[in-house]
């Protein structure tokens, strides 16, 4: 991925930094999402672990998960910590590995590198290097790597497929990776991720729960697993945050897998990509299989109707099973009512599912019970104003957002 919506990497990765160097030189300042020890210890990072670190490294603390649930990092093992931040990961990876292990402390922000150099020094390890670069370069040889954590990277990287590529590269075969990272559960639209300045608010460069999963198995990671899933945006400090963060669904997983022996082959990578079961998910999240359903049902409905009037006029005659052809038409309604109630989660509205679901109803009478086609197309209007009712609400929502986003700035 060379560019996001006309943004390049290159100014993504501004952006980061500049927020990221803003928390590694004032952390005391106030930012949209929680910073310092007591962040770390809402989100589930043990006391005793906590009071091993030393002030430079807790103080600047940013994660969004509990990583080491996943339990990836053994003794002796060469770790590698992507966006370690002030160090905290790389300094308790430190501990676990011990000293016949190493840890290698890699994030993108120069400011941050220079507070792990800090925090090492003031902690007195010598089996943590630090290093500055992207994850979608990792500055590592093929299979040199026993472990991999993360902690709230992932979703600031624009090319993710690249970047899990890269930890499957370094990894050696049957080596671990855990990470906490934020997902969400509904897409994010154009309008909201075409802003370089929005991909610091952590929810505008996460990937739906599902996908990222998926990403990890396209790149051949086995035993994939949630170990835990939690509201990091309840210890948001912004209350426009923490309204941003449950409009799209957000909230931090923690993960655990292991690397496979061998990367997919491309026949492989490119089926599962192509799988048509996950374009279908894809667009129902986006509420589009609302608009299919209701297609359907219209062209099972009239189109039947026309085909069946066209051949009488060419002298064909076809009969056709009225049952049969009502009860793919009320299928179809039924349908379309299933595939706008999740917008309720999003808008917060029900009123576009009570008015489709009174279309629904009303179509079905004129289907099995009294047939008029003045009451039927009167079903299938209202059926057609609940589906465009809850798309238009889907996308003052996210507008809303994008204005709340913005009108936020840095945090």
């Amino acid at each position: 991925m060379v560019a996001i919506l006309g943004y390049s990497r290159r100014q993504i990765f501004a952006a980061v930094r500049e927020m990221y160097t803003a928390v590694a030189a004032s952390p005391d300042d106030h930012f949209h999402f929680p910073v310092g020890r007591s962040a770390a210890s809402a989100i589930g990072y043990p006391s005793e672990q906590l009071d091993r670190l030393p002030a430079t490294a807790a103080n600047a603390f940013a994660g969004v998960g509990y990583p080491f649930s996943g339990g990836a990092i053994r003794p002796g093992d060469t770790t590698l910590d992507i966006g370690a931040g002030a160090g905290n990961d790389a300094l308790i990876a430190a501990q676990l590995t011990g000293d016949a292990g190493h840890v290698i402390a890699l994030d993108l922000t120069r400011g941050m590198t220079r507070r792990i150099h800090a925090a090492v020094r003031e902690a007195g390890v010598a089996n943590v290097s630090v290093m500055e670069a992207s994850a979608e370069r990792l500055p590592l040889a093929d299979e040199t790597v026993d472990s991999i954590t993360s902690n709230g990277a992932l979703n600031l990287v624009p090319d993710k497929r690249r970047a899990v590529a890269e930890m499957f590269r370094v990894l050696r075969p049957g080596g671990r990776l855990q990470i906490a990272d934020v997902v969400i559960r509904r897409p994010v639209t154009v309008d909201c991720s075409d802003d370089p300045r929005l991909w610091v608010e952590c929810v505008v460069g996460a990937t739906v729960d599902e996908d990222l999963l998926a990403l990890f198995r396209d790149a051949g990671f086995e035993d994939i697993h949630i170990v835990r899933s939690l509201d990091y945006f309840a210890h948001s400090p912004s209350a426009q945050t923490r309204e941003i963060a449950a409009s799209f669904g957000a909230h931090a997983v923690e993960l655990a897998m292991q690397r496979g022996e061998r990367p997919p082959g491309a026949l492989w990578h490119w089926a599962r990509r192509l799988n048509p079961v996950r374009g279908v998910k894809s667009l129902w999240r986006r509420g589009v299989v609302g608009v299919a359903s209701l297609g359907l049902a219209l062209l099972t409905c009239y189109g039947t109707l026309a085909a069946l009037g066209m051949l009488a006029a060419m002298g064909a005659g076809v009969g056709v099973n009225e049952g049969l052809w009502a009860a793919l038409i009320a299928l179809f309604t039924a349908l379309t009512v299933a595939a706008i109630a999740p917008g309720i989660r999003y808008h917060r509205n029900a009123a576009p599912v009570v008015v489709a679901t009174a279309g629904a109803l009303v179509v079905c009478y004129a289907l099995f019970v009294h047939y008029t086609m003045a009451v039927e197309l009167a079903g299938f209007l209202a059926l057609a104003v609940g589906v465009g009712w809850d798309m238009l609400l889907r996308r003052r929502a996210q507008a809303r957002v994008l204005g709340v986003q913005g009108a936020s700035g840095a945090r």
